[in-house]
């Protein structure tokens, strides 16, 4: 959820990413990923957004990964493939502490084949940065500040103000979700207004996968519970046959599992059926 989080912050406020990222508001748009594939491009995090002029390439991490110098170097081949007059801005944005090495990987070398990137460690960013743009509210408890809930405190006084209903509903939940990688859920539930947030594209999408993975489950649920049943109706019917052939309910209960008050229930339903039909 997470990095489609921060897919729907870069693609959306796109401005303030630029203005963050390439030091300038410049108006971007979003690169289909297929327009790239030479083969598909699998991480959810990868982000690829253009101008005339410019490609801005955004990579979110929330852990240390070791394929990162690679994977950005094989992106920078195939936008030039494509784009090959436009240039290309990369970044590998990490946002959860760590004290990992390859947080700071910012070259691929392969031989004579060297290629460069950009990193941010996001709990090194100056905390003004993320206040001063709607779309990096979410960010800004992640920063370089020494009391992320009062940072969080601020954004939500900040987002309190935001006149678009909207856009102050998806940034919200958004700030809510991003926020939790340094603050627990009830600071966050008692620092963001949650009747703001249900209007988000955000909360919706939550709401959906929540509703979808509840029906999958409740499937799954009720097919075990149909199994079970009928399984049980199995091994009742089972019994009740030997019981019919005189068998001892004793021993139908050692042969079925079942125990033996079971037995002498369905036993006594059985004569109570049969009293029953030849009335």
């Amino acid at each position: 959820m997470i990095d489609n989080v921060c897919k729907f912050l870069a693609e959306s406020y796109s401005t303030d990413f630029a203005s963050w990222l390439l030091g300038k508001p410049i108006n971007l748009t979003k690169i289909e990923q297929s327009e790239l594939a030479v083969e598909p491009i699998r991480a959810d995090s990868v982000i690829f957004l253009e101008s005339a002029e410019i490609i801005l390439h955004i990579e979110f991490q929330t852990e240390p990964n070791q394929n990162i110098p690679f994977r950005m170097t094989d992106y920078r081949l195939r936008l030039h493939r494509k784009y090959p007059e436009r240039k290309v801005h990369q970044v590998v944005i990490y946002l959860k502490p760590s004290q990992s090495p390859l947080v700071h990987e910012a070259t691929f070398n392969l031989g004579e084949l060297i290629h460069n990137f950009n990193v941010i460690r996001l709990w090194e960013q100056p905390t003004e940065i993320f206040q001063q743009y709607q779309g990096l509210f979410p960010f800004a408890a992640l920063s370089q500040t020494t009391n992320p809930e009062e940072t969080l405190r601020q954004v939500a006084r900040k987002i309190e103000n935001i006149v678009d209903h909207q856009l102050q509903s998806n940034v919200a939940a958004s700030t809510a979700i991003i926020s939790g990688i340094a603050l627990s859920k009830e600071i966050i539930k008692r620092l963001l207004r949650s009747d703001i947030m249900k209007e988000s594209v955000i909360y919706q999408e939550i709401l959906h996968e929540g509703l979808a993975e509840g029906k999958a489950r409740g499937l799954v649920e009720g097919e075990a519970r149909g199994l079970a049943k009928g399984k049980a109706e199995e091994r009742n019917q089972i019994a009740l046959n030997m019981l019919l052939s005189n068998i001892a309910p004793e021993v139908v209960a050692k042969l079925t599992g079942l125990t033996t008050k079971q037995v002498q229930k369905i036993q006594k339903l059985s004569t109570k059926k049969s009293r029953t039909t030849k009335k």
